[in-house]
């Protein structure tokens, strides 16, 4: 039996790699950009959520995505370089921004602490995902607002779109792109959907980019619940 590659190894060349690869150029980067803008579709300028915030930020994508205004915005990630990464394309943003390293798992925030919580890409990779969506709802005040985007894997659509997108690039820097996937996406859309169904039955759902409620047909999950 082959020995596990190296996590640290891995996570080197995924953190160095995942902006160019995942958001860069070609049809998938274009979608997951706009699995980011669908998601704030909800919210426009006219919209003001006090304190806001989202975790596993990465290298800050969704932030430049945000419509609706804010008075403190704080970034979290459980892997510092990828904070390192982040650049602001709207200085007015900037001065009300906060970066820190959080695990989205354990947060360190007081309960009610927020407004809005903003979860992109995220909850797919958390073990005990039911756990999860209680920490999160934990810190958000009464009657905020919790934004979960995540990947319909893994539908059809989702497994033929995976074979056009980032694989061939992380695999041309040597990474074994469907093995970490295997490792990293450990919590399938419709096991996440009946959690989040479950805890929340009067949350507002969107399919993108068919708009039909499945998990097959679409590539990506948004929904925003009430807390």
């Amino acid at each position: 039996m082959k020995p596990d590659p190296s996590y640290d190894e891995y996570m080197d060349r995924w953190t160095r790699a995942y902006e160019t690869a995942n958001y860069n150029q070609g049809l998938a980067a274009r979608l997951l950009t706009q699995s980011h803008v669908w998601c704030e579709r909800a919210f426009g300028p006219d919209q003001h959520f006090s304190k806001v915030l989202e975790v596993g930020a990465g290298t800050g994508i969704h932030l430049s995505k945000v419509r609706h205004t804010f008075d403190e915005y704080v970034m979290t990630d459980l892997n510092p370089p990828m904070l390192d990464q982040i650049r602001f394309e709207n200085e007015n943003k900037k001065g009300k921004v906060r970066v820190q390293p959080e695990d989205a798992t354990r947060l360190t925030f007081a309960d009610h602490s927020f407004d809005r919580l903003i979860a992109t890409h995220v909850l797919e990779h958390l073990p005990q995902p039911h756990h999860v969506l209680r920490e999160w709802n934990r810190v958000v005040k009464p009657g905020g607002v919790m934004s979960i985007v995540l990947p319909c894997d893994p539908g059809l659509a989702w497994r033929v779109g995976r074979h056009f997108g980032p694989r061939r690039k992380f695999e041309a820097l040597g990474i074994d792109y469907d093995y970490w996937m295997a490792r990293e996406h450990i919590n399938a859309i419709t096991n996440l959907l009946a959690f989040i169904r479950y805890y929340y039955p009067e949350s507002r759902e969107s399919w993108w980019p068919l708009r039909v409620p499945s998990s097959d047909l679409n590539l990506f999950y948004i929904v925003h619940i009430r807390t």
